[in-house]
Parts: structure tokens; sequence; C-alpha cells
């Protein structure tokens, strides 16, 4: 039940709620399973493997579409490693570099700013380059727009593909496979690394 639903259900239920005081009592007076709040509050957009093979050709083809030709795919790691793969191939490039930016630190948790961590792409003699920035997803937007300031001036043109991109988002991508509010489970980081690090932390 989407979280919406969900509300409206206990709405309903409230006055029941309060006059039961107790579980037992309210599933007397309701006579039906009570609203999790969890389910409200955990709601997220799932991405599977399958789904992500779709929206990555998806992708490539808006690019195709929209006549754009990168000379280069610049993939930000760690989450737009994959789809900047899946577009390099879908797109004939064969200069895939990568551009590693420290922002989130966990669900929901983020540094003031989006760190640029070394070493950062050369673009020397790329002037007349033509660069398409991947991401997994346009949250905040932040760490994609310190990536286009960091190209700009050294190529002569840069846009932006995401799989999925916020409402809040300060940068409006060319490319966005779907919109959504709701944190992301990508099927790639959803579960515990297997590694035991201490800075490690799950979704970040």
């Amino acid at each position: 039940m989407g979280g919406s639903a969900a509300l409206v259900r206990l709405a309903a239920h409230l006055p029941a709620l309060v006059a039961a005081r107790t579980l037992g009592s309210f599933l007397a007076v309701t006579g039906s399973r009570p609203v999790s709040f969890e389910t409200v509050a955990d709601e997220r957009e799932i991405m599977a493997w399958e789904d992500f093979g779709i929206a990555s050709r998806e992708v490539a083809q808006m690019v195709v579409d929209d006549g754009y030709e990168p000379d280069m795919v610049l993939a930000i790691a760690r989450g737009g490693l994959l789809i900047g793969g899946a577009l390099g191939y879908a797109l004939s490039v064969k200069n895939v570099y990568t551009m590693n930016v420290e922002f989130y630190t966990g669900v929901d948790e983020r540094l003031e700013v989006p760190r640029i961590l070394p070493p950062a792409p050369d673009f020397v003699d790329l002037h007349d380059a033509r660069i398409l920035i991947a991401d997994d997803v346009a949250d905040t937007g932040h760490t994609l727009r310190s990536v286009q300031q960091f190209c700009a001036g050294k190529v002569a043109e840069v846009r932006t593909a995401v799989l999925y991109e916020k409402s809040h988002s300060v940068v409006r991508c060319d490319y966005v496979w779907k919109r959504t509010d709701l944190w992301i489970n990508f099927p790639w980081s959803d579960k515990a690394p297997v590694a035991k690090r201490e800075w490690a932390v799950r979704d970040a």
C-alpha cells in the first residue's frame, strides 16, 4: 500500500486507536491490522538489475534521439560507474573516464559541500570535446553541479544523464530515466558491504 493510502487509513482509525489505548483493544475495535508507521516512513524507489538494464538503454536512446554525440562519458564514482559504463557501450564511446566526488556519508547524511577526490581527470587537448556526465541520481544536484563547474571552460560542451532526478535538485539534467522524491535502493548498494571497513556505510 502506498504511503498516502496508508495515512488515509490511519486517519480513519485514529479515534478508535486513541480510545482503545492498547494494540489489542485497537484490533478488537477496528477488526483489522493497524497501519505501520514504518511502512509510511520507509517507502522507497526500488531498482532491480533488470530495471537498470532497461533504464540504461532508454537513457542512451534519449541521447541518440537528441542528436548529441559525446566524445567522452564522465562517470561520477561510485554511483555513476555502472550507468557510465553502460552508456559507453550503448553510445559506442570508448573514452569513459571516472571522477570521484564525495558528498553522501550515509542515508540522507551529507558533507556541507561535495569534495572532489584525487586523481581528477586531465582534460588536456580536449577543448573541442563533448562530454556526457553520468550519475545514478541527481538528488540535491550539488555533486553534478560541482562536476559541471570542474569541466567548465575545459571542454566544448557538457550534458548530464542520470537514472533518477529529484524535484529539489539544483541541476536539471538533460537526460533522465525517471523522476522521484523517494530514497532509491540501487541493486549495487542496497546490501551491506562484503568487506568490513570502519568508514564503509550502506547506501553511500
